[in-house]
């Protein structure tokens, strides 16, 4: 009997989304972003306790966004991690920024503040803080928060990968800094297909996030624009199945943190692998994310075992659209030995034993 192939992540949409989607067609409602759009960013707001909630069509776009709210111009430099997705440092270059960047801890794969502190210049801007597959840096948020004071810099968040995660103090991940970002493309715990939220507590910051997203104007639905904006807009479809997805947040955020732990407990005495660890009392997991040996090998078995995986992001230097010089240690020891785990919501008990097994069985 063949064995059902296991995809290292796939979204999960159900008959609520589809359901709550044939209604809303049926409403003859507007497909641009309006009453459920509203609805989505209160929704939004209210989870991770921010004041203000503006959604966009991307979560690249969210984090250009961010920036221009933040005052970063063209010719700014802005500094970010070594080891992210590359629409973090491409989300600067959209509008003419330079991203700078420096290397990450090994523990939690966040930008380590000693490095930050030595590649601040005099045309430093802002720093992008990553949030790491949910996880915070280890000297805290709040030394980033005064490195940021001191210095006059804003901080901007990149919790594409936080939702659901949170600091030691209750904070929700993203809501510490000037502002922060959300992204629900297909991977994440919760998702719109495409889609970004920002979320604020500065009243300045959230008004000029709206009029970037939506041409400039002064006030919705009007044609008088006193400021430079986009079209960023997001749509009422998005907006209704985010609705669904965010009425099941609750529950995946439950099922992603026993996930990890039954990787973690049947994987304990595999010393070739390496599970980056989380605080699961405050953590949740996106991907399960690990360092492992012979990766290549690994990989090539788990998929004849009808079990999918996936590299870990190499460093941006290293890419060729960038291809910049320099020694980023972490990052590069990442790049060519880090491996995500299949980490869907939809993994059973089962599944993950069924992985753990194979993995167990390469390595002996």
């Amino acid at each position: 009997m063949t064995q059902e192939f296991i995809m290292q992540m796939r979204p999960w949409f159900g008959a609520e989304e589809k359901q709550a989607l044939m209604e809303y067609m049926d409403e003859d409602g507007f497909l641009t972003e309006f009453k459920k759009t509203e609805a989505f960013e209160r929704s939004i707001a209210g989870y991770t306790g921010a004041k203000h909630c503006v959604v966009v069509n991307n979560g690249t776009i969210s984090l250009t966004l961010a920036a221009m709210a933040a005052g970063v111009e063209a010719g700014d430099e802005v500094i970010v991690p070594n080891y992210t997705m590359i629409a973090t440092p491409n989300s600067l270059r959209m509008f003419g920024a330079v991203p700078v960047f420096v290397d990450v801890e090994p523990a939690t794969l966040c930008l380590d503040i000693a490095l930050v502190e030595q590649a601040i210049t005099a045309k430093t801007k802002a720093i992008v803080l990553v949030a790491a597959n949910g996880r915070a840096p280890t000297v805290g948020i709040e030394a980033f928060q005064a490195l940021c004071e001191q210095r006059g810099l804003a901080l901007i968040e990149d919790a594409a990968q936080g939702l659901g995660s949170y600091y030691p103090d209750g904070a929700h991940t993203g809501t510490k800094g000037l502002v922060g970002s959300f992204s629900f493309s297909a991977p994440k715990i919760i998702s719109t297909g495409q889609g970004g939220a920002l979320v604020t507590n500065d009243d300045g910051v959230a008004e000029r996030l709206r009029r970037l997203k939506d041409f400039g104007r002064a006030s919705g639905g009007n044609d008088i624009h006193d400021s430079l904006g986009f079209n960023f807009k997001f749509t009422e479809l998005q907006a209704v199945v985010g609705l669904c997805q965010m009425d099941k947040l609750a529950a995946r955020v439950t099922r992603k943190k026993a996930i990890w732990q039954q990787y973690a407990d049947q994987l304990a005495e595999c010393s070739q692998i390496q599970l980056f660890d989380h605080d699961l009392s405050i953590t949740t997991p996106w991907f399960i994310d690990a360092l492992v040996e012979q990766r290549e090998a690994l990989g090539a078995h788990l998929k004849g075992e009808m079990i999918g995986t996936r590299v870990m992001y190499p460093p941006i230097t290293q890419q060729k659209v960038y291809g910049i010089t320099g020694s980023y240690s972490v990052a590069e020891n990442i790049g060519q030995n880090g491996l995500w785990l299949p980490s869907s919501n939809q993994l059973t008990a089962a599944d993950i034993t069924r992985i753990c097994d194979s993995i167990k069985a390469f390595y002996a």
